[in-house]
């Protein structure tokens, strides 16, 4: 049959080898991200205009054809972050990353409207769909930014909770708006909010019934092997999409939650099922951002300069903090958390994504969208990605103990009901000098190996932990939250964390007891 498409194995030679080339860049790349401190998705955004026009001369002008691609790629990037996201962690700031979502969205979108009405010289509609542009954090950005920085777990599950969020209801609201500035729709801001209502509910509501349909599928045939049980596990959030869009509900909330829903139930495979979503959403982000950079025309982007750093200005010193002051403010959230949020509120592929709506919807006027998004994002990832630690510092809100997950492929700990937990000893630490033993974790968790500079060693009771260590902690499931909540009193009170209650008298060490032992034998002098 002949499909009339012109391609032949010579291009497919040249495809492969262009895109392994590229993912060989894009490993060598989160190497750079480490050291440089930007973010590794700037960087394959770079790769992608190298090989454009201005670069290797690859010509590639598909609007439409990269906002399919770019919702694909998102549905896969949130599809990720629901499966690796634990419930039990964001649970408490739920409210708050909703809050922020929504209402904070909406301070965000009038603060950075206004602005584009006088600074771009708008009017009323096309201002207001530049601010709804702008107004969504990209989760792929901000984390790979936050690996590096030991953050409390209120402030990173706050900003794990709202990345994946707010996709959502920014979708809605720059596709209403696109649809207004290409004469589609007339319908009042009262019916736009109805109908954001409606989307919203319907793709939650249909995320946790197809995440927990699947859920049950999956249990039944649990048997299979782990990595084709990681397909199905990536099949149920893309299902989700699919069954929200088609009832016109938000198809990216139906993702996150029915991959929150799959993620967080009891099933097996769990470190196979992550590496896998993990590797499809770097698939997702490295073709994304190639993608969005091949669309990118280095010519058009110098006159964008000087608005783009206007605009993202206003963004990140006003529209952000102010949305970040109303969400937050309710929550008893502090200052420092506060004004932290509002520096971390980095913007990635998703407005970029979606600067290319308006023009796909119809809505010509606005193809300059485009260059101005890619230019603002570019600026501000490179100004705020590498200052997140020193930021984090400055304000005070570095976790010295801070906790985190390591997947461990080759031990079958799921099995044995127990995780393994890897503890960061930063420079405020009290844990620095404390020896093991004296960490008094709850009976069956211990510390199994310590990372010190370039070795590594099994420790014994009286290994005295120093500042820059890592520690590798093994503690059955059900003892976790015991075993941090011991490590950070160790972290801020040191070893007498625990005996400062009144009441309570502080452990003796052996050393002193051996000593008062022989005085009062009369063999110490």
């Amino acid at each position: 049959m002949d499909t009339g498409v012109d391609f032949g194995i010579e291009d497919l030679r040249s495809v492969l080898l262009l895109g392994s080339a590229v993912l060989l860049l894009a490993v060598v790349a989160v190497r750079i991200s480490a050291r440089s401190g930007l973010p590794s998705l700037l960087l394959y955004l770079l790769i992608g205009v190298g090989l454009g026009e201005s670069g290797l001369g690859i010509q590639f002008d598909g609007g439409r054809l990269t906002q399919a691609l770019g919702y694909i790629a998102l549905v896969l990037i949130l599809a990720e972050g629901g499966l690796s996201t634990s419930w039990k962690h964001i649970r408490p700031s739920v409210a708050p990353a909703a809050l922020l979502s929504t209402v904070g969205v909406m301070v965000s979108v009038g603060v950075v409207g206004v602005a584009a009405r006088f600074v771009l010289d708008l009017d009323w509609v096309s201002a207001l769909l530049v601010g709804a542009v702008l107004s969504s954090t990209d989760a792929a950005a901000v984390f790979s930014v936050l690996r590096s920085v030991p953050l409390p777990r209120r402030l990173t599950s706050l900003l794990e909770a709202e990345s994946g969020f707010n996709d959502a209801p920014v979708v809605l609201l720059v596709t209403a708006l696109a649809s207004v500035a290409a004469g589609d729709s007339d319908a009042g801001p009262l019916f736009l909010a109805g109908l954001a209502v409606y989307e919203l509910v319907v793709g939650a509501l249909l995320g946790i019934a197809v995440g927990w349909l699947g859920t049950k599928l999956l249990r039944r045939y649990a048997d299979t092997s782990s990595a084709l049980f990681s397909i199905g596990v990536m099949a149920v959030p893309t299902m989700a999409y699919c069954v929200a869009t088609y009832a016109h509900g938000s198809g990216f909330l139906a993702v996150y939650v029915a991959a929150l829903v799959v993620g967080n139930s009891s099933l097996p495979h769990k470190a196979a099922t992550r590496g896998f979503a993990t590797a499809m959403g770097w698939l997702a982000q490295i073709g994304l951002f190639v993608l969005l950079g091949l669309l990118a025309s280095p010519s058009e982007l110098g006159r964008w300069i000087v608005p783009a750093i206007v605009m993202g200005l206003v963004l990140l010193l006003v529209a952000r903090p102010l949305s970040v002051v109303v969400s937050a403010t309710p929550f008893g959230i502090g200052w420092r958390e506060q004004a932290f949020l509002s520096w971390a509120g980095l913007r990635g592929a998703v407005p970029v994504v979606l600067a290319t709506v308006p023009e796909t919807s119809g809505a010509s006027s606005l193809a300059w969208l485009f260059d101005l998004v890619f230019m603002l994002v570019v600026i501000f990832t490179v100004v705020q990605g590498p200052t997140m630690p020193w930021v984090a510092r400055r304000l005070g809100v570095i976790d010295a103990g801070a906790t985190m997950d390591l997947q461990l492929e080759s031990t079958p700990l799921e099995r044995l009901n127990t995780e393994v937990v890897e503890v960061q000893i930063g420079d405020e630490s009290r844990m620095a000098g404390v020896e093991v033993y004296e960490l008094r974790l709850p009976k069956g968790a211990s510390v199994a190996l310590v990372l010190r500079g370039e070795r590594s060693f099994v420790p014994e009771r009286s290994t005295v932990l120093r500042r820059g260590d890592s520690l590798m902690v093994v503690v059955p499931s059900e003892l976790r939250d015991a075993a941090e909540e011991r490590l950070h009193a160790v972290s801020q009170q040191g070893r007498l964390a625990g005996w400062l209650e009144p009441g309570k008298r502080p452990p003796v060490s052996r050393t002193v007891r051996e000593r008062g032992q022989r005085r009062r034998d009369g063999s110490l002098d």
